[in-house]
């Protein structure tokens, strides 16, 4: 069983999202706004600005789109720190493909990858 989160570099992030793979962005509004995002990715806050959440209300729709505990599915932040943290928690419940983007979207932004607003 996968006992912590699997970091992934933007290279691979960038060759399993051509595989249809579940990229989910858990950032803030805000964040969305400055930096846009990875093509594909659902944005899925968790934390919002002051560190608050609803974990029932995230894991509602973090279960419409993980849709069993063997998929796997790509977590995405601004540095990979909460990312960690939500990762851990999921692996706690039995996922067991879980992976986050190493060095989250500023890495992705730093190697001059595509982001896109909507």
């Amino acid at each position: 069983m996968q006992d912590e989160v699997i970091d992934l570099i933007p290279r691979k992030v960038d060759l399993m999202n051509k595989d249809n793979i579940v990229l989910i962005d858990i950032r803030t509004d805000i964040e969305f706004k400055q930096t846009g995002i990875i093509k594909n990715s659902h944005k899925l806050t968790f934390f919002d600005i002051y560190g608050n959440y609803d974990l029932d209300d995230w894991m509602k729709k973090f279960e419409e789109l993980v849709t069993n505990k063997n998929q796997t599915f790509i977590l995405i932040c601004a540095h990979a720190n909460r990312t960690r943290t939500v990762g851990n928690y999921l692996i706690s419940l039995g996922y067991k493909n879980c992976a986050h983007l190493h060095g989250g979207i500023a890495q992705w932004i730093d190697e001059r990858r595509e982001t896109v607003f909507n």
